[in-house]
């Protein structure tokens, strides 16, 4: 099932990418149903805030009425970020499912583990590389793409 809810995370990813952002995607599931879905948006809104998990976040509290998310779990494509765990953590979410780890700002267990720490009043399970290879390689591929962009507006210049 895990891998069901990552393929639709990744099409959402998808949708970050269609419009130049981070591909980065995000579904939260209850009882086996899609409550909410979400992509990066930080690039468009110029906020830093509007991560794909704080954005899925939002639409499922509106979704089941309340700021808890008890007995959910949400898909990710990258390791969530210290502020992302944070929210994840204090809007209960049970269970974190994500892709690809992340080595420069990754807290449910590369850098740190902010979601299963027991110094804090709720704790989440974490599962990690859930089509990990295709999630990253999403991102590898972005990140590359977005070099040579930039290396070619380089070049246009010194012309």
């Amino acid at each position: 099932m895990d891998e069901f809810f990552m393929k639709l995370a990744i099409e959402e990813a998808k949708k970050a990418e269609q419009l130049g952002e981070v591909p980065i995607g995000a579904v939260i599931v209850k009882n086996n149903e899609v409550i909410s879905s979400a992509y990066n948006l930080r690039e468009t809104t110029q906020n830093a805030v509007t991560h794909a998990e704080l954005l899925a976040i939002e639409k499922a509290c509106e979704a089941v009425g309340s700021w808890r998310l008890e007995e959910t779990t949400l898909y990710v494509t990258l390791e969530p970020c210290p502020m992302c765990s944070g929210a994840i953590l204090l809007s209960r979410v049970d269970r974190v499912v994500y892709g690809a780890a992340d080595p420069k700002a990754g807290c449910a267990g590369t850098l740190m583990n902010l979601l299963e720490d027991n110094r804090f009043n709720h704790q989440c399970a974490v599962i990690s590389g859930v089509l990990a290879e295709e999630c990253g390689m999403m991102l590898t591929n972005f990140f590359r793409r977005l070099r040579q962009k930039k290396k070619e507006q380089k070049q246009q210049l010194k012309e």
